[in-house]
């Protein structure tokens, strides 16, 4: 039996210390929220060696996990608590290659209609430069439905 069948694949049942706090994956990551209210959010993230890539800069995988995030919360400061959405689109545009530090994500939703929601995000380096910028949409759930029921 290869590896891969002995590991625990879910379903998970995750429990947030609040509405506005991070995720098992978040927290892998080593996330830091620094702000969320009115729409808007700043998360940081250190580049660490395990987020590298082949050549040996930060993977835009961990860097788009942080912009998404940093989207996430900022639409969870505007909803209530519980409310069930989820990113329907993500239009990343890689800047720079981060080297070393830490980045910083700035989000800020910029549009709610109904059940959809848009906003943007950008990562910048320590040195204040654009690395990461995108833009996303969301959808608020129809009905609220009990994920661990399922």
């Amino acid at each position: 039996m290869n590896q891969k069948n002995k590991l625990p694949t879910g379903p998970h049942q995750v429990e947030l210390d609040s509405w506005i706090a991070l995720a098992p994956f978040e927290n892998l990551l080593n996330m830091e929220i620094q702000t969320a209210a009115s729409g808007k959010a700043v998360l940081t993230m250190p580049f660490l060696h395990e987020y590298s890539q082949g050549v040996g800069i930060m993977h835009g995988g961990a860097v788009t996990a942080l912009a998404d995030t940093a989207l996430a919360m900022a639409v969870k400061s505007l909803l209530p608590e519980g409310t069930h959405f989820g990113t329907t689109s993500l239009d990343i545009k890689l800047h720079r290659a981060v080297r070393q530090g830490w980045i910083t994500a700035h989000a800020e939703i910029t549009e709610q209609i109904e059940r959809d929601l848009v906003g943007i995000v950008k990562v910048l380096d320590e040195e204040g430069e654009v690395v990461f910028s995108c833009s996303a949409n969301f959808k608020i759930a129809r009905k609220q439905r009990n994920l661990q029921a399922e």
